[in-house]
């Protein structure tokens, strides 16, 4: 699970620079990133920790 999340992290990241460079995309790449960074953190948090 937590590799499928660096790639839809990752992917999310690419679209997003590729619409601010290009100009294109509306305002969903922006909701959708905020939602994967939100994840992501929630991820780190509650992750388990190898010691």
């Amino acid at each position: 699970m937590g590799k499928i999340l660096w790639i839809i992290i990752v992917a999310l990241i690419v679209f997003w620079v590729l619409g601010l460079v290009l100009k294109i995309g509306s305002g969903l790449i922006h909701i959708l990133l905020v939602i994967a960074v939100i994840i992501f953190i929630f991820n780190l948090i509650t992750g388990k920790r190898s010691a």
